[in-house]
């Protein structure tokens, strides 16, 4: 075969290669995981940062948001004003939930983790979003007293309640979760012991939330 021979043979087989039809590549959408958190009310009125007087710990926000980024959660979270209604931002952010979900997001993909005052929003979120699939992380929210004194409050979804061993504010919450009356898919509590009354919360702490991550992640045996 002569060298234009050659030339020529080669040329159509490129020709012929780039005729074919190419597969296209389907890559699929990785799911996200989303974690609204719901800060204490200490917050409300101090920065990020700030130390509690009254149980000597720092207010950790900034570093919470971060814990929860590094594990690739995306996370949904504000600072608020100063007295801010409680029912009204629960309706604010179950607006947010009805978003995501309407856009296609996994219920339970979504968790709505609160502290304290927070935790007390995410209860009323729980209740009016009315979604057995939606997950929560309820931190030190509860005491007995709640059920006269707040009784619209109603259990839905995927339930972790955490509260500490020292904490007057926090208490085992299954009286709630026994009177409420929408579904609640799982419920499961979990009482540490640091020895830090309510200032266990202010804290990014591994003590609630490294499970508070894994509820988030769908483990919810939190092995």
């Amino acid at each position: 075969m002569t060298i234009r021979e050659l030339i020529l043979s080669a040329l159509i087989s490129i020709i012929s290669f780039s005729c074919q039809p190419h597969k296209k590549t389907e890559t699929v959408p990785e799911e996200k995981n989303y974690v609204f958190f719901l800060h204490n009310k200490f917050l409300e009125n101090h920065p990020s940062g700030t130390i509690s007087t009254e149980y000597n710990t720092k207010a950790e926000y900034n570093e919470i948001l971060a814990s929860f980024r590094k594990d690739g959660f995306v996370v949904i979270s504000e600072k608020r004003k100063p007295k801010t209604d409680a029912v009204m931002y629960a309706r604010k952010v179950t607006a947010q939930i009805d978003s995501l979900t309407a856009m296609g997001d996994k219920p339970d993909h979504i968790t709505v983790v609160g502290t304290s005052k927070g935790g007390y929003i995410a209860q009323f979120v729980s209740t009016y979003a009315k979604n057995p699939d939606l997950n929560f992380v309820l931190i030190g929210c509860y005491q007995n007293s709640d059920i006269k004194e707040i009784p619209d409050i109603n259990f839905c979804g995927n339930i972790l309640t955490i509260y500490e061993k020292t904490d007057s504010y926090g208490v085992s919450a299954i009286k709630r979760k026994e009177l409420s009356t929408l579904p609640v898919t799982r419920f499961k509590e979990m009482e540490i012991n640091t020895g830090l009354k309510h200032g266990f919360l202010y804290l990014a702490s591994d003590e609630w939330i490294l499970p508070a991550k894994k509820w988030a992640a769908r483990n919810y045996d939190l092995k």
